[in-house]
């Protein structure tokens, strides 16, 4: 066997990848944030239209 070292990538640290992680969680949380306020104010303009949105079971 040889010393060298093998041709695998070279793993990233801990704290990269906990940076990467956290800005991705906080980049869907936003995304989440903002569909949800969308909806919100979608279903209220419906309401106020008297339209029903069809989300309701």
């Amino acid at each position: 066997m040889s010393d060298e070292p093998t041709s695998r990538p070279r793993k990233a640290a801990p704290s990269e990848r906990d940076a990467r992680l956290k800005a991705a969680l906080k980049a869907n949380l936003a995304r989440r944030k903002a569909q949800a306020q969308a909806q919100a104010r979608a279903q209220a303009r419906a309401r106020d239209a008297g339209q029903d949105t069809g989300n309701e079971d």
